[in-house]
């Protein structure tokens, strides 16, 4: 990182009140990591740890203008896009990055709920494939959201996680990180397609309940950590990185007592005093 470079990231994406997910855990992860974060809306949600009741679309004229005005006056070095909700947000946000320098574009494909519901339609489902995930350095889908990219079945081995990295990134993304918290066993497994292959990833599963913005803390944690590339992003380093930084938020999630439902990470563990 160049001297008297101040890193920053961007964050669009959805807001949550409870703090655990969205734009609020972007935020957290950007400051925990060192690297001064700076946010774009596309929609309030009613939502606590136990659910979502609610969802008021940003319009897509606005989301626009918040990026134009955002970056006719910030450098950005890292960009990290979450829930765009709609086609027409969805389309919004791939003609200013299209034209904007915002820096390595990591997409967190925010597409199915932990409770299986769909959480947009299939119109933005195909805009993220034909206009988004072009514009994507890496993007991220877990399980499900992978199978929906790909309007296939969900993987339920490592192997089945192997093929459908490969073709979530021949979709048109740089780098493709599926995650594979879904398959269930004695250890998270994900898997990153580069130009360069395939590497599996491995970290011992943690018996918790507070996952709640575990999507949105992983992919914000690697637009952090890309930041600080002045050249192209290693994205297989870089992955190794935020997976660590989210196992210890993953842990030391006990500590705090947020909620009754599925309580945050603590983006803070290690930072805060005991």
């Amino acid at each position: 990182m160049r001297p008297g470079r101040t890193p920053t990231a961007l964050s669009v994406a959805g807001s949550d009140p409870s703090g655990g997910a969205g734009v609020q855990a972007d935020l957290k992860t950007f400051s925990a990591l060192g690297v001064y974060g700076t946010a774009v809306l596309t929609a309030l949600t009613a939502q606590n740890t136990r659910g979502v009741t609610g969802v008021h679309p940003v319009p897509a004229d606005f989301v626009i203008l918040q990026l134009h005005t955002l970056l006719d006056d910030v450098t950005v070095h890292a960009t990290k896009l979450g829930m765009l909700g709609s086609a027409a947000v969805v389309h919004a946000v791939a003609d200013v990055l299209a034209d904007r320098s915002a820096g390595p574009v990591v997409g967190d494909p925010v597409m199915v709920a932990t409770s299986g519901d769909r959480l947009i339609d299939d119109d933005a489902v195909a805009a993220v494939r034909s206009r988004l995930l072009p514009l994507c350095d890496l993007v991220t889908p877990n399980v499900p959201e992978a199978a929906v990219l790909l309007d296939t079945a969900p993987a339920t081995t490592v192997d089945e996680l192997v093929d459908q990295a490969h073709a979530v990134r021949a979709l048109g993304a740089g780098a493709a990180l599926v995650k594979g918290g879904h398959l269930g066993g004695t250890e998270s497994v994900d898997v990153l397609v580069t130009a360069a292959g395939a590497t599996v990833t491995r970290r011992p599963r943690l018996a918790t309940t507070a996952t709640h913005g575990t999507g949105c803390t992983l992919s914000s944690a690697l637009a952090a950590l890309a930041t600080r590339d002045d050249g192209p992003a290693d994205w297989p380093r870089l992955v190794e990185g935020a997976r660590d930084y989210l196992q210890r938020a993953l842990a030391g999630g006990a500590e705090l007592s947020i909620g009754s439902g599925s309580g945050p990470v603590h983006h803070f563990a290690g930072i805060w005093p005991a």
